[in-house]
């Protein structure tokens, strides 16, 4: 009997043991098989890739959300785990897409799937020439708007994927298509406030065509130039003051402290008159307030929608008050647009914080930069 007990507790123990290490071996293959997430600057994507399929998580769709969306982007006949069965699922590389903002558009020409875009809401807002051509073909469907999307042509076009963004956790639009049977993944480049975290969403539509390579190589190329041209911007000997924003309907707004477009002049070594001012959108002032602060600033960056000097003044006579506007030192990105009225900076700075940066520089400090022409910036006459 005891001889009996003693082979029986010599079972248990040889089942736990084998049992335990079989349990440590899934999970040792389980963190191996997940690499690390890729993205390094955006601050609301995630990307991790797997053998038969990558995970994709976005944090922030709209400011200050509070719910993560995660998307299986499922290779050909690839496995999904039961644990991930509960999530979105994509099949890649997708060959169809709508996307709903125009920071989306450069990302598709980037990798030179462009021709996947069959449908667009505004289509006027586009200013890119490949995309233009193919809306004059009728490749790309006019949607509506943004958040009144025409759901029956869409369902019509049956595209492999919609990109939406929200303003808020309130889209029934966007919705609707799903219930319809449409795959929705949202896109929060637009909440990013860092010029590198904006461009590195380029790596989010790489992961959808199956061009991550291609993907992190342009971003690459761009973080490279980015660096350079702020370690060039070190060798300035002066820091120039800058304002910026124009009043609308009685109220100055200009960029927060933290804003993205406060990163640039920082980065191009000027000095930004509201740097210290906490947040990331807009701040909004009274004349009088931004007359004091700024009126002898050396540059006016940004004056709203001027293209002009006259323009300005013809709109509010106070304007010719500041320095900058005597001195004729005010750059606008509002003058260069597409066929149809869009205005590129809207459209491509998200995706190219290398040329903005060198733009600020070339104004900043044009001794640093002599043979650049400014790309996105003009100085108003």
């Amino acid at each position: 009997m005891k001889t009996l007990l003693f082979k029986f507790s010599v079972l248990l123990v040889l089942i736990s043991f084998f049992g335990c290490n079989q349990n440590k071996q899934k999970i040792a293959t389980s963190k191996t098989a997940e690499k690390q997430n890729s993205i390094r600057y955006a601050k609301g994507l995630s990307i991790y890739k797997y053998k038969e399929f990558t995970l994709v998580k976005v944090a922030n769709p709209w400011p200050k959300a509070n719910k993560e969306y995660t998307y299986i982007l499922q290779k050909k006949n690839g496995i999904i785990p039961d644990s991930l069965q509960q999530f979105t699922r994509i099949q890649i590389p997708i060959q169809s897409i709508v996307v709903t903002s125009t920071t989306h558009i450069p990302s598709l020409e980037m990798l030179g799937v462009e021709n996947s875009l069959i449908g667009f809401p505004n289509l006027n807002y586009i200013s890119s020439t490949k995309v233009r051509a193919r809306i004059e073909q009728g490749k790309v469907k006019e949607l509506g708007q943004n958040l009144n999307l025409n759901t029956e042509l869409i369902i019509d076009m049956a595209p492999d994927l919609i990109i939406g963004y929200g303003i808020d956790n309130n889209n029934p639009t966007l919705d609707n298509l799903e219930k319809s049977g449409l795959k929705i993944m949202l896109n929060g480049d637009w909440n990013e406030q860092t010029p590198l975290g904006k461009a590195e969403w380029i790596q989010f539509f790489g992961a959808l065509y199956g061009l991550e390579e291609k993907a992190n190589t342009l971003f690459t190329t761009i973080e490279k130039d980015y660096h350079k041209t702020m370690q060039l911007a070190k060798k300035s000997h002066t820091k120039p003051t800058v304002l910026s924003g124009a009043m609308y309907q009685d109220q100055w707004f200009l960029p927060q402290g933290n804003s993205w477009a406060s990163f640039f002049i920082k980065d191009a070594q000027a000095t930004y008159l509201w740097k210290n001012s906490t947040g990331t959108g807009s701040l909004s002032l009274s004349f009088e307030t931004v007359l004091d602060k700024a009126k002898s600033a050396d540059f006016w960056i940004g004056p709203g929608q001027f293209t002009s000097l006259k323009e300005m003044a013809d709109a509010n006579s106070h304007y010719t008050q500041f320095t900058a506007f005597q001195n004729k030192k005010v750059y606008s990105y509002s003058s260069k647009k597409g066929k149809t009225g869009g205005v590129l900076y809207y459209e491509l700075a998200p995706n190219r914080p290398d040329l903005v940066l060198k733009d600020m520089l070339k104004i900043m400090h044009p001794e640093l930069l002599p043979d650049y022409e400014l790309y996105f910036f003009e100085q108003l006459k």
